[in-house]
């Protein structure tokens, strides 16, 4: 049976350090990582800088922090 773990953030709240509400396009990055939860996708392409970002619902089910300090991490780190 898999390890049940306590997130320290809710799935649809960026890591605070790497993604906050001052960003210019908070809106529709966040727009886009929660359309990927919701179609089931690994992540979005960010509007930024055109690289691949993974949503945290994924970085959640990897069990533990990478500590690539990834925008949507889950985990306290």
């Amino acid at each position: 049976m898999p390890k049940l773990r306590i997130l320290p953030r809710d799935l649809g709240q960026p890591h605070p350090d790497r993604l906050n509400e001052e960003n210019p396009r908070f809106e529709e990055i966040m727009f886009k990582h929660n359309l990927s939860i919701t179609l089931g996708q690994a992540g979005y392409l960010d509007p930024e800088t055109g690289y691949f970002v993974f949503n945290a619902k994924t970085l959640a089910d990897e069990g533990k922090c990478c500590a690539n300090l990834c925008r949507h991490c889950p985990f306290k780190r």
